[in-house]
């Protein structure tokens, strides 16, 4: 099949590699424009572009896929189908209008639940036990398009969004394969929009614990904004964050902290925690033995 490939991250990288070795002509993929990255804030490839090249697929960066223009260049492809997996631009539909096929999406949840940019760090955080991975023909809404195949997994009680995101990938990239093996006989399903529920973008104030929360949903959160923007209390005006962390018996109440042997604890509504990974802002990341090493708790003290 003729296919333009639209996608950014690592995540779309397995399935773009999927439908290379399967015989697909991919002509041409689109990503995102090189951005500052790191401390040097030097511009650096996304993984798809970097993907592309190694793969000897032309690559696109248009700052905006929606200028005419790129459009017309994308008619001009003629694509009998085009694959979407985090692109990070919406589509617009003189776009979705022009493979006979339609734009297949590759979304890492159980749709219609979790739509939005951030299914898999949402799902963990708010404590889904099982979650997976759609693909859909997108239309003009926020991920209501119809559905066409679904796999279906557990969550590990201790995977991060980091681990279950490595796993959707790859599953993503076979079931896109199956859909395209399929796309004639596959009776697309429509949406239950009564059900749905969302995942908006990661903002860096998701990550403040509210300590007044149960321990259990405290750590699901640390495990779904991991790594970032992370989990994180203030600490005498200062950020702490928090990057692993395990459930304790120690009995403390919301937000207080106590170090006994080397061992860091924070009370919970419901519960507590044993902080393991911490790390003060502006310092390194360090277990809570180094960092009670030159850090004295005093009594009282408190997450806020």
């Amino acid at each position: 099949m003729k296919l333009v490939f639209l996608g950014t991250p690592e995540f779309a990288v397995p399935t773009l590699e999927r439908i290379v070795a399967g015989g697909h002509q991919v002509i041409a993929v689109f990503t995102q424009p090189d951005r500052p990255k790191g401390r040097g804030q030097k511009n650096a490839m996304p993984p798809v572009k970097e993907a592309a090249l190694r793969l000897g697929v032309p690559v696109h960066q248009p700052e905006r896929i929606r200028k005419p223009e790129v459009v017309e260049e994308l008619r001009a492809m003629a694509p009998d189908a085009m694959v979407v997996v985090g692109y990070g631009q919406i589509i617009p539909q003189a776009i979705l209008d022009i493979p006979p096929h339609g734009i297949i999406n590759v979304h890492a949840s159980l749709l219609p639940k979790y739509r939005g940019a951030a299914p898999i760090q949402w799902a963990i955080a708010r404590g889904e036990t099982r979650t997976g991975v759609t693909t859909m023909r997108i239309n003009a809404g926020l991920d209501t398009g119809d559905m066409l195949l679904k796999w279906e997994t557990e969550i590990g009680d201790e995977e991060t969004a980091v681990e279950l995101g490595a796993r959707l990938a790859v599953a993503g990239a076979e079931l896109l394969d199956q859909t395209l093996a399929r796309i004639e006989s596959i009776v697309p399903e429509p949406q239950d929009n009564g059900q749905a529920s969302y995942a908006p973008v990661l903002k860096k104030e998701d990550g403040h614990v509210d300590w007044s929360k149960p321990a259990r949903e405290i750590l699901n959160r640390m495990r779904g904004l991991t790594p970032w923007p992370g989990c994180f209390g203030l600490l005498r005006s200062t950020r702490l964050h928090v990057w692993t962390a395990r459930l304790s018996s120690m009995e403390l109440r919301p937000g207080a902290l106590r170090a006994e042997h080397r061992r860091l604890y924070a009370g919970c509504g419901e519960g507590s925690i044993e902080l393991l990974e911490v790390q003060l802002e502006g310092k390194k990341r360090m277990n809570a033995a180094s960092f009670l090493n030159g850090f004295s708790i005093e009594a009282g003290e408190a997450l806020a």
